[in-house]
């Protein structure tokens, strides 16, 4: 069977927000010390960052970055981590010793280093509203207070103007310090926005005011989803921006279709959107409210709940969830970028969990190299040239069955920026044969290609390591002719595939 793919520049999903283009950077494992932050190195800086691996950031692509976590936040006190004397402490979230000598000011400095903007957490678990209140303070108050001359003290002039606040984290899980029920999580939730939004002295519709990203339920498998989100919604609606999204997808080599179910996986983050969608949308209607509330994705990605782990034994920094990701785990990354990229409507913010050697894209070696993972590459052509807005698609083609339901074997985002007058197309090819693909893009005009890069192969097992870092690397093809604005390509089989028009 011939595949088809028509776009319609007409047919507009929405703008595509950079922030979609987000990652995170938890204390868990290397992510800080070793990641980010290494000072000795010969790559750091006179901060302790290490340039190598801003450079492959700056790379990536990525937007803004949410810290300090993650399960990690629920019982850190952002106080421990500023001034002289670092109190250390003990990690309860991830069993670990946390030195606090990496907090909120090197933070700060680093993300203007990086280039990327701040995601602020705060503590709903062991913390209070005051806490977050304080943290609030200390980051965008100019002067004249507290915990604003406390900031200037330890060096920093300028308040940092922090935009974006998530309130608390994952605060339906069990596993979670002081995890809540959902009528307590959205009192406390509340009143923190609240207070947050009196210090902030800014319209919440006014340009620059905060971004409050409201904890939604941990995963679409929890029992509490998706009540959770609807009761929590019901008590901070007018005052919430986004709602939170977390979700993680493996490969299960004990499942009766392992590669179907995991190449299915986008379809289930697609519905879990669409449920957390039509729960806005009945709380906005119960409310009788204009306010628009969004989707913050602010954990995804590809996670391997089996892969072996050191224990970490109470010590700084272990070697905690540091997936090797292969070029299957990239053929499924890249579908879930285009479930992003297909609801860029309503999610307004995603953030990769994580950034730095925990399931990351990017790894290190301590004193050594830096590394780009196989996941590394589709998030950074779709960072590069997925803006301006998703076009739907409509698609042609063979289907296959997976734990999830049915799924097409070609899973695809079109993205059009008109400002740089680039057509964009993201293909996966879950066959696993050749298929030849018609694109239909009349509506765009006058195209030629200028780019076709695809990531295939015969073993999918297949990674990149420090001995061999371009194993699994997007191979240029040739370009196609486009003629009437029709295409002709044929995709390798189980392949990623990112192809460029312009007009």
């Amino acid at each position: 069977m011939r595949a088809t793919v028509f776009a319609d520049k007409h047919m507009k999903i929405g703008e595509i927000h950079p922030n979609i283009y987000g990652s995170f950077i938890e204390h868990l494992g290397r992510a800080v010390y070793e990641g980010i932050y290494e000072p000795g190195h010969p790559a750091a800086d006179k901060d302790g960052f290490r340039r190598d691996v801003i450079e492959l950031i700056k790379e990536l692509g990525v937007t803004i970055v949410r810290y300090p976590g993650g399960n990690f936040v629920s019982g850190y006190d952002w106080r421990d981590g500023i001034g002289k004397e670092r109190k250390t402490r003990l990690d309860l979230a991830w069993a670990s010793i946390e030195s606090n000598e990496f907090g909120t000011d090197e933070f700060m400095k680093w993300c203007k280093q990086a280039g990327v903007a701040p995601m602020l957490a705060v503590n709903m678990g062991t913390g209070t509203p005051k806490d977050a209140l304080e943290l609030l303070e200390y980051c965008n108050h100019p002067s004249g207070t507290y915990y604003s001359d406390l900031r200037r003290k330890n060096g920093s002039e300028q308040p940092y103007g922090v935009k974006y606040w998530c309130i608390g984290n994952e605060m339906d899980g069990d596993w979670q310090i002081c995890g809540l029920d959902a009528d307590s999580y959205g009192r406390k939730a509340m009143q923190t926005a609240r207070m947050l939004r009196w210090a902030d002295a800014k319209r919440a519709d006014e340009e620059g005011a905060l971004q409050l990203v409201i904890c939604g339920s941990c995963s679409c498998d929890m029992p509490s989803y998706p009540e959770w989100d609807r009761k929590v919604l019901e008590h901070t609606y007018e005052e919430a921006n986004l709602l939170s999204m977390h979700r993680y997808y493996g490969y299960d080599a004990s499942s009766k279709n392992p590669l179907e179910d995991f190449l299915g996986s986008a379809d289930n983050m697609s519905g879990f959107i669409d449920a957390v969608k039509s729960t806005i949308h009945y709380v906005r209607t119960l409310k009788r409210s204009r306010h628009n509330v969004y989707i913050s994705f602010d954990e995804w990605n590809i996670w391997s709940q089996s892969a072996p782990r050191t224990a970490p034994n109470w010590i700084k920094a272990p070697h905690l969830l540091e997936d090797v990701y292969t070029l299957r785990d990239a053929l499924v990354f890249g579908g879930l970028m285009n479930a992003l990229l297909n609801h860029s409507d309503v999610v307004k913010c995603a953030c990769l969990a994580q950034l730095v050697n925990v399931i990351a894209p990017i790894m290190t070696e301590k004193g050594g190299k830096v590394l780009r993972q196989s996941t590394f590459y589709p998030f950074r052509y779709a960072a590069k040239y997925g803006r301006g807005e998703t076009v739907r698609t409509i698609v042609d083609c063979e289907k296959f069955e997976n734990r999830h339901g049915t799924a097409n074997t070609l899973n695809v985002s079109v993205t059009h920026d008109a400002q740089s007058r680039t057509v964009c197309v993201f293909a996966c090819n879950y066959a696993q044969s050749a298929q030849d693909v018609a694109l239909e893009l009349r509506s765009f005009g006058d195209l030629s290609c200028a780019e076709f890069v695809q990531m295939s192969g015969n073993d999918l097992s297949a990674a990149n390591t420090f001995d061999a870092p371009d194993k699994v690397t997007p191979q240029a093809c040739d370009r196609v002719a486009v003629r009437d604005g029709k295409a002709n390509i044929r995709l390798a089989p189980l392949s990623w595939n990112f192809l460029r028009f312009t007009y």
